[in-house]
């Protein structure tokens, strides 16, 4: 877990309304932010493809090879 130095930021009747943090701090949580919402689109890509896997194994129809798929990319 990361230890952050942060300082709330409260209104005039001491609610806390922000939070800051020093931008170091900051860049280290956006780049981990970044690697999980690439960590849960791969998963969700992977679910996709799976599930289109498994309606295609439930038909009859004619399935698209390796070649053709990529040669759509």
């Amino acid at each position: 877990m990361m230890k952050i130095p942060v300082q709330y930021v409260s209104d005039i009747n001491g609610n806390p309304q922000a939070v800051q943090l020093p931008l170091s701090e900051w860049n280290k949580v956006l780049n981990k932010l970044k690697k999980y919402e690439q960590a849960l689109k791969l998963r969700s890509d992977l679910q996709e493809a799976h599930d289109q896997v498994a309606a295609m194994r439930k038909t009859k129809a004619r399935k698209q090879d390796l070649n053709e798929f990529l040669n759509e990319l």
